[in-house]
């Protein structure tokens, strides 16, 4: 009797399994591969979480979104922040005002999704204008977290600092100057920030210290925080 509802339950499972492969809209189901062209979802921070342990994957990924980058190798171990093979980003949408950024891969096919799938249709929606550039204070840095011991996430390629937006129009978007406002600007800057927790670990902006007044700080480390 006990192997029957043994045999049922995995007949049950494979079933439902089969279902939610089969009928689930992609960027929802757990079971489809990963693609960074698809909409946000409810899998989509799961599979880039997925994609930290397949770089080969990531990189091909990256490459089927349209995506341009160098790789580059594993610095010495006797670096002072040494890292492992990591890409520098040659192309994305849209131009970045700081080159080269060098970034691990799942941390950048989670900055091409929110660029995607966020910045773009955002400034469309609310400005009605296409974003020209993206602002950033840079991505690897060898150092420690302000204040502590700890080293950031900057000092493993994996983490990247937003300052702000300049879109087609000339219109420009300032962390430092827009964050709260009651205005397009300030809206823009709270949707795009409360969208990157959805796909970064790590989402920290002007509410979180004083230290990130200026910028929003993303990053896909091994905690998880929205601020």
């Amino acid at each position: 009797m006990r192997h029957w509802r043994l045999i049922l339950l995995v007949i049950g499972l494979v079933g439902l399994a089969y279902l939610v492969h089969r009928f689930l809209p992609t960027q929802h189901n757990p079971l489809r591969p990963p693609d960074l062209t698809e909409p946000l979802g409810l899998a989509t921070y799961g599979k880039l979480t997925a994609l930290k342990y397949n770089d080969e994957m990531c990189r091909q990924k990256l490459v089927d979104a349209g995506v341009e980058f160098e790789i580059v190798a594993a610095d010495g171990a006797e670096a002072r922040c040494p890292l492992e093979e990591t890409l520098h980003l040659k192309r994305s949408l849209t131009p970045y005002n700081a080159a080269p950024l060098r970034m691990t891969c799942h941390q950048m096919a989670a900055l091409h999704i929110w660029e995607r799938q966020v910045l773009r249709p955002q400034a469309e929606k609310i400005f009605d204008s296409p974003l020209r550039q993206i602002q950033t204070y840079g991505s690897f840095s060898c150092r420690n977290i302000a204040g502590t011991g700890t080293r950031s996430q900057h000092s493993y390629a994996n983490a990247i600092d937003i300052s702000g937006f300049i879109l087609e129009d000339g219109t420009e978007i300032r962390v430092k100057d827009h964050w709260r406002e009651r205005s397009k600007k300030g809206k823009f800057l709270g949707r795009v920030h409360k969208k990157a927790c959805r796909l970064f670990s790590v989402t920290l902006g002007p509410d979180f210290d004083a230290a990130h007044a200026d910028h929003f700080h993303l990053d896909m480390g091994s905690t998880e925080t929205c601020r």
